[in-house]
Parts: C-alpha cells; sequence; structure tokens
C-alpha cells in the first residue's frame, strides 16, 4: 500500500503518524506491564515470542507531543526491569524512526527522512544486531544497506526493510500492521486478530496489591530475581532512576518519559515492598 493518500484533486497528502510497539515475549507477559503505561492499546501476537502493542491514541494525534519521543519513553518504560526488549517503530509526515529498549541500557535509535534519507548513528544498527541476536554477518550486511542512500525507498520502505530483517529473529507482523498506514488501519488491523486483546490503562498500577502473586508469574516482569540479593538494589536503583526521570518529563511536558518515570517508581515500590515483606528462612 502506499504511503501517501490522494484527495480528489489528485494530490498526495502527508503521511498519518502511526506507533507500534514490538515486544520479545508473550502477551501473557507484556499484557501486566502495558496497563502501566495508561494508554488503551490493543496487544496482540507478532511471531513466535514476540507481542505487537497498538496505541488506540496518543498525544501525537493532536500534535501536542512528537511520536517519537512519546515512543522512546513507552519503550524505555516497558523495558526496565523485564527480561525482553522492546522495539518502538513510528512515523508521521517528516520522518519514520526506531527505538530498541532493553533493562537499564539507553535507548538506541535511528531516523530516516521522509524520502528515506539516513539521519542516524550507524553504531546503532550494531547495537540492534548484538541485542536481538542477529547473524552478525548475514543480517548486519541487510541493516547496514538501511544506512545508505537509496533513491527508491522513503522513511516507511525503510521500516520495512527492517521488519524483513527481524523475520529472521521470529517477528511476524500481522497483515495491515505496516509502517506508514494512519492509527485507524492500525487498530482494525490488531483487532481483527483472533488473539488480540485490549489493553487498558490503570492509574492502580499491580504495585497497590498488598499480596502479590509471583507463582503465576503475572508479575515477573516487576520482579526478577526475587528473592535473590540482587532484587533490593534492583528495586533502589529503579526508585533512584525514576524520580529525577518523571520530573524532568513533567518539567518538559513530556508524556513519554513521565510515563517511564512513573513506571520506574512503580517497579521499585513493588520489588522494595515484596522483598521487604518476603518471610525469611
Amino acid at each position: 500500500m502506499s504511503t501517501e493518500e490522494f484527495r480528489a484533486d489528485g494530490r498526495a497528502d502527508p503521511v498519518a503518524p502511526g506507533a507500534l510497539l514490538l515486544c520479545r515475549a508473550h502477551p501473557r507477559a507484556v499484557a501486566p506491564a502495558a496497563r502501566l503505561l495508561r494508554a488503551r492499546m490493543v496487544l496482540t501476537r507478532a511471531g513466535e515470542n514476540w507481542s505487537v502493542l497498538v496505541p488506540e491514541g496518543g498525544p501525537w494525534l493532536d500534535g501536542t507531543e512528537p511520536v517519537d519521543r512519546v515512543l522512546t519513553g513507552w519503550a524505555t518504560a516497558l523495558a526496565v526491569g523485564a527480561p525482553w526488549p522492546v522495539l518502538a517503530l513510528w512515523w508521521d509526515a517528516d520522518r519514520a524512526g526506531c527505538t530498541l529498549a532493553s533493562g537499564f541500557r539507553r535507548p538506541v535509535g535511528y531516523v530516516w527522512l521522509s524520502g528515506g534519507t539516513p539521519v542516524g548513528e550507524d553504531e546503532a544498527m550494531h547495537t540492534f544486531a548484538a541485542c536481538l541476536g542477529l547473524d552478525p554477518a548475514l543480517d548486519m550486511r541487510s541493516l547496514d544497506r538501511l544506512t545508505k542512500p537509496d533513491p527508491s525507498a522513503d522513511a516507511p520502505a525503510r521500516l520495512r526493510g527492517l521488519l524483513a530483517v527481524l523475520t529472521r529473529a521470529g517477528v511476524r507482523l500481522p497483515a495491515g500492521l505496516g509502517p506508514g498506514e494512519s492509527a485507524d488501519r492500525l487498530r482494525a488491523a490488531a483487532r481483527a486478530q483472533p488473539d488480540a486483546r485490549t489493553v487498558e490503562g490503570t492509574d492502580r498500577p499491580a504495585a497497590s496489591r498488598t499480596e502479590p502473586d509471583v507463582g503465576d508469574g503475572r508479575l515477573g516482569p516487576y520482579l526478577p530475581w526475587s528473592g535473590d540479593p540482587r532484587a533490593r538494589a534492583l528495586a533502589l536503583a529503579q526508585l533512584a532512576a525514576g524520580l529525577p526521570l518523571t520530573a524532568w518529563g513533567l518539567r518538559h511536558h513530556s508524556g513519554g518519559w513521565t510515563t517511564a518515570g512513573a513506571l520506574l517508581l512503580a517497579h521499585g515500590t513493588l520489588g522494595l515492598a515484596y522483598e521487604l515483606g518476603r518471610p525469611r528462612d
């Protein structure tokens, strides 16, 4: 499908903003973390051991905040404390790009201008390959091509090229969930999947429960190493990182980074509360 919509007068309208969040985990593991983003999303499978979150709305749709800033914050929030990485894909009339977040590592991103001109750092692609377990020879050659000029490929086509490489890592996006599509089409395509579920944002994260249930795996992403001495250190680190990040997001009116900071605080609070209240042997 073309990345442009044509009006009755034959002139092309700009690409409508769109966003996808790819998580390297089963939807059962992604759903609890996604609820803390306080945004309504459709969650469905995106291949073997991959899930995709499709936002049903977002501040970029009314021009309140750029889509790349929000998606980077959301990806960071989802990946913090989780044993799986998150890849955010986003596009608008001027650019398209991707951001890879994994644990406490600094998110790595790459951007293409609307015509496909690369403006990112080549090293980002090497980080992608290493973090996602891609072939350092075959896959890196394909990724390197995405960083070179190609007058025949616009920005959404560059993202489709990235997704083509990621198929070797197990990514299989459902039909209709492609870069360049409008938010309405993305939502419709996601809802049409047989295993699709709606994830509701909540102001009461799982941390508010008095007896967290770790045994069934529902809180697995929030309590890595539970019972291990590293758990309390991780919780304290999350609290220490979450406070300034939340303050920065509020000061700059950034919903994405405010959410990332809030989720860090929620992770840290839950982890510390569980560790302090856990019966000792």
